[in-house]
């Protein structure tokens, strides 16, 4: 687990990205990390300002077993369902984060201090499901500074709108491609439109649009090392920075347009770009480069636990590595294309991958809880 001191070791790397307009939020949380007070000692420490989960983390936290022992326990006498025990374990977790943050929310007036919490992953492909989930989520955790994740699939992008439309803030998960983000810019806005026609509040309303990078080259990697050539081999770990620059273009082209301008006017938040996947997974990469190569304003960087370490041991943050590489990102992505890798093929792929890892690591989540509660003679 990190810890405070490594967290500040290079404070000066961690205040000049947030002094570029870049929001650094965790990707990770666990029971242990809110009651040892390291999430409160991050907090304080003034370079972590959100908390992102997802269904792998979970499962690592909860499967650990470490800290849920009592709440088990209590869920098992009760003879909750296993799906129900997670329900209550995870939004316990996310409630008791959203108060650590509750300070950093009402300073930034909440635009950062955010907790996501995700759909259940299996409901991805249903809108309406989708949609009752994400109102359960928002009522279970009872905070004003919880996300609730919602899947980018095209059943996910009209489950946005509804969501927004209510008034309960989002973080769209598991983009990838240009096209889809696009999708998701103009599902927000139509939540907007809607919340806007039943009198909500709009500055109350917030949003995340999680586009993953990582994922990104190591697809296309892959394909460019089949390939062998010298042109090819030249391209590697260049597709997913092109690609996350060219999406942060999309978000500026899209933020000043028309329908948004009336929008904006009544005091609507933008959708901000928040850089996804940033774990390097390939050694031979800096293991900061998904950091210090997406600094840009208005975006929020969710890093794990290891990259955070090594973003505040030896960060190299040089101001704006965004918005004047647009020419340079098309040339990237074209030139992958001509070697005949698909932009189209890979960004799909990806997307059905992440959907269904998410599946899996949520029923190892289920098969874990299920595990502990038949433990205490409970049969889930």
């Amino acid at each position: 687990m990190i810890t405070v001191t490594e967290a500040t070791a290079n404070a000066g790397a961690l205040k000049r990205l947030s002094d570029e307009g870049v929001s650094i939020w965790l990707d990770d949380l666990s029971r242990r990390r809110i009651e040892s007070g390291d999430l409160a000692g991050l907090v304080a420490a003034g370079n972590i300002v959100g908390v992102t989960t997802n269904p792998s983390i979970f499962q690592a936290a909860i499967g650990s077993g470490e800290g849920y022992e009592e709440q088990l326990a209590d869920l098992a006498v009760r003879g909750v369902t296993v799906d129900e025990a997670v329900r209550m374990l995870t939004t316990a977790d996310v409630r008791a984060a959203a108060d650590v943050l509750r300070p950093v929310y009402d300073a930034t007036g909440g635009r950062d201090g955010r907790v996501s919490i995700e759909v259940d992953p299996r409901l991805a492909h249903d809108t309406a499901a989708t949609v009752a989930e994400a109102r359960q989520l928002a009522w279970l955790v009872d905070r004003p500074n919880v996300m609730i994740k919602i899947p980018a699939t095209k059943a996910g992008l009209p489950a946005i709108t509804e969501v927004i439309g209510a008034g309960i803030s989002v973080n769209v998960t598991l983009i990838f491609s240009l096209e889809r983000y696009r999708e998701v810019m103009d599902a927000y806005i139509a939540g907007l439109e809607k919340a806007q026609a039943a009198g909500l509040d709009l500055s109350a309303i917030h949003s995340v649009a999680s586009f993953f990078v990582s994922r990104v080259d190591s697809e296309i990697d892959k394909r460019l090392t089949l390939l062998g050539t010298d042109e090819a081999l030249a391209l590697k770990g260049r597709a997913a920075l092109a690609n996350a620059r060219l999406a942060y273009e999309a978000y500026e082209q899209v933020f000043a347009g028309p329908r948004w301008q009336a929008l904006g006017g009544a005091r609507a938040n933008r959708q901000r770009p928040l850089w996804a996947s940033t774990g390097v997974k390939d050694p031979a990469y800096k293991d900061t480069l998904y950091v210090d190569e997406l600094v840009a304003p208005g975006t929020v960087n969710t890093m794990p636990e290891a990259t955070l370490n090594a973003v505040a041991d030896h960060g190299d943050v040089q101001g704006d590595t965004v918005t004047g590489g647009y020419a340079q990102a098309r040339a990237d992505l074209a030139a992958v294309e001509r070697l005949g890798i698909s932009y189209d093929e890979v960004v799909r792929q990806l997307e059905d991958e992440g959907v269904a890892k998410f599946e899996v690591a949520w029923q190892d989540l289920l098969d874990a809880v299920t595990k502990s509660l038949n433990s205490k003679g409970v049969d889930a």
